[in-house]
């Protein structure tokens, strides 16, 4: 399996995964103001600082972004491009956020699809105080409960990326959530370099004794990627987004985690697919909430 070096010292807990419950829902973000601001006020009345969410559709104008790119310095094994700024009105596809603190203050870590005003489809990592909501964008959020992610220093990679916490008891925005939502136990998670995705949450359910769960958000990267048709992405700095994930139990009682993801590499290519099993060694980071569909009878998660 590939493998990537970081200038760092790599964190013997490649699994960093905090249990919790999440409260799910469907909601607008309402257009008129940065993204960021219009996620922070979609989410006030969920009382949260911190959740993962599926948004499509809607549109921003101004639009900006970056992708992955090599590092210029040995500060890092990676790096992010130059910002890109694109003219007119940018309409969303498809997009996984993770939702948290930063030094305090809301944050976001964003990862999309999306179609230019001259038909360019792209993929790349949005610039959420400087992209422009304008149209309304549909979102299924899971608002985190007992977890958060914070972003945090990581000695590895050099960078400052979103881990799972122990949530405060006072939330960024305390107002009363909605009443009506539905409950689920999870694990916040994030996972670092040199393990193979498919694997490590396998490998994480075999250890909790889950046999079935669902992936929820999903931002992060990987070592190049192989996909269970067969096809390579060579260029090896990557970022992604799962669009659908689960973890399940086979015929044979073995689990299997089936992850499909949308993806670009710094070359600027775009691929789609299911990620190949024990063939996608995570490169910086990769955040995701794991919802548990059904422990072992035995189990008490």
């Amino acid at each position: 399996m590939r493998s990537i070096l970081h200038p760092g010292h790599p964190n013997p807990n490649k699994i960093q995964a905090l249990a919790g419950h999440v409260e799910t829902a469907s909601i607008l973000i309402e257009p008129g103001q940065s993204f960021l601001a219009a996620l922070v006020e979609a989410l006030a009345p969920f009382g949260t600082d911190s959740a993962v969410l599926r948004i499509k559709n809607g549109a921003f104008e101004p639009f900006c972004y970056v992708m992955p790119a090599l590092s210029k310095t040995p500060d890092h094994a990676v790096y992010f491009s130059e910002r890109y700024d694109v003219a007119g009105k940018v309409k969303l596809e498809s997009a996984t956020v993770t939702y948290g603190v930063l030094k305090g203050q809301p944050w976001l870590h964003c990862h999309a699809v999306w179609v230019e005003p001259d038909g360019t489809r792209r993929c790349g990592h949005l610039l959420p105080e400087d992209i422009q909501v304008v149209e309304p964008i549909e979102a299924s959020i899971s608002v985190l409960r007992e977890v958060a992610f914070s972003v945090e220093p990581d000695t590895d990679t050099n960078f400052s990326l979103f881990i799972p916490v122990i949530a405060p008891a006072i939330s960024v925005n305390q107002t009363e959530s909605p009443s009506d939502l539905s409950r689920q136990s999870v694990y916040a998670i994030r996972l670092s370099p040199n393990i193979d995705v498919c694997s490590a949450l396998e490998e994480f359910c075999q250890a909790k004794q889950i046999r079935r769960a669902t992936i929820l958000g999903g931002v992060g990267s990987t070592v190049g990627a192989v996909f269970d048709d067969g096809r390579v992405v060579e260029p090896f700095v990557t970022e992604m987004l799962i669009s659908q994930g689960t973890v399940h139990t086979d015929s044979n009682n073995q689990l299997i985690a089936e992850i499909d993801i949308s993806m670009v590499d710094y070359k600027g290519g775009m691929s789609a697919g299911r990620l190949k099993r024990g063939e996608n060694p995570v490169l910086v980071t990769f955040e995701l909430v794991l919802a548990i569909d059904s422990p072992y009878p035995h189990k008490v998660v």
